[in-house]
């Protein structure tokens, strides 16, 4: 199986780390999305579509979410299965392109320290995976504030839902400070086949808090893709 590894904002596909063990065997895919040039969730996805050839499962985690969910309102004839992570389908309400405004500015007076310091307790539950510091410090200001131009500017993507006749699964931290489960769970239930999993120990990227379950997870979907 193809899958495709989308990874969350402001990290990089270097997330997918934990993933990858269990993935031996299946091709792997996993971009770094700010290479892609640009600062559109739609031209990014239309630039993997391009790249990647054949029927495929994407596997994304917030921004990457939104990404996989481009790609299966362009392409849905080639998604075989998705798997969301604290992913909302719709797109941004006023207060929350508001608070987009707000990070552009902290990253234009701080820089990538200031965003990681402001984020990072609303990505994880618990004690941060140290190579998600990593990560996000590595990002230039110039790529940071790309990204949450995607964001703020993304597509609604939750009308596709219910044409999606493949495993649509949303994976949510109990915890999740941008994606209410009730709300997450009203998604799901948009889509023939969806489901939703809330990771109980987990706030936005449940790959990462608890990669174990994540990973159980993972492999039932893509056995019900296959």
């Amino acid at each position: 199986m193809k899958v495709v590894l989308l990874h969350a904002y402001p990290l990089d596909e270097r997330m997918w780390e934990p993933q990858l063990p269990v993935l031996e065997g299946h091709d792997v895919v996993a971009p770094n999305l700010y290479d892609l040039g640009g600062s559109s969730i739609d031209g990014w996805a239309e630039r993997i579509l391009d790249q990647v050839e054949g029927d495929l499962v994407a596997v994304g985690a917030s921004m990457g979410g939104y990404v996989a969910l481009a790609m299966a309102r362009k392409a849905q004839e080639r998604i075989r299965g998705l798997l969301l992570a604290g992913a909302r389908p719709d797109s941004d309400s006023a207060e929350r392109r508001a608070g987009r405004a707000a990070s552009i500015s902290l990253v234009e007076e701080t820089g990538a320290q200031g965003l990681w310091e402001n984020q990072r307790e609303k990505l994880f539950a618990g004690e941060q995976p140290g190579t998600a510091k990593e990560m996000a410090l590595d990002r230039d200001p110039e790529e940071l504030v790309r990204g949450i131009e995607a964001l703020r500017d993304r597509a609604d993507s939750s009308g596709a839902l219910p044409s999606l006749q493949v495993p649509v699964v949303f994976a949510l931290g109990a915890g999740d400070l941008f994606f209410p489960v009730e709300e997450a769970r009203a998604f799901a239930e948009q889509a023939p086949l969806g489901r939703l999993v809330v990771f109980e120990h987990s706030r936005h990227l449940p790959n990462l808090e608890e990669p174990a379950e994540f990973n159980q997870l993972l492999l039932e979907l893509l056995e019900s893709a296959a």
